[in-house]
């Protein structure tokens, strides 16, 4: 079993940024693709980003392209989310999740095979 945890939610300033840390424990996820997704009130879960598992090809949702970047560091079993430029749209909560199947990615929640618990991003305007 793979346990994720989210951290660097908070509060900010349309404009601000903020960066998403995801921990992962119980078993090395080097060899999964990895992504974050997000889901507003009201709405459905949403692709944000996703990485393989070399860190080699990345993939955004158009929505947040150029504004938002997606990194790894398996030697931390950590994945992460740069957001800057933030907007009020931006405002969700943010799942750190991992697909253990390598290839081919996928954009779809259903993909994906274990999920952490979430962290509120709030952006004001």
């Amino acid at each position: 079993q793979v346990q994720l945890v989210e951290s660097g939610g908070g509060l900010v300033q349309a404009g601000g940024s903020l960066r998403l840390s995801c921990a992962a424990s119980g078993r090395t996820v080097s060899s999964y693709t990895m992504a974050w997704f997000r889901q507003a009130p009201g709405k459905e879960r949403e692709f944000v980003a996703l990485i393989t598992w070399n860190g080699r090809r990345t993939n955004y949702a158009d929505s947040v392209k150029g504004r938002f970047t997606i990194s790894r560091d398996n030697a931390k079993n950590a994945v992460y989310l740069q957001m800057n430029s933030l907007e009020p749209e931006d405002t969700a909560v943010y799942y750190c999740a991992a697909d253990t199947t390598a290839w081919p990615t996928s954009t779809s929640p259903d993909a994906y095979d274990y999920w952490g618990q979430g962290t509120q991003v709030t952006v004001s305007s």
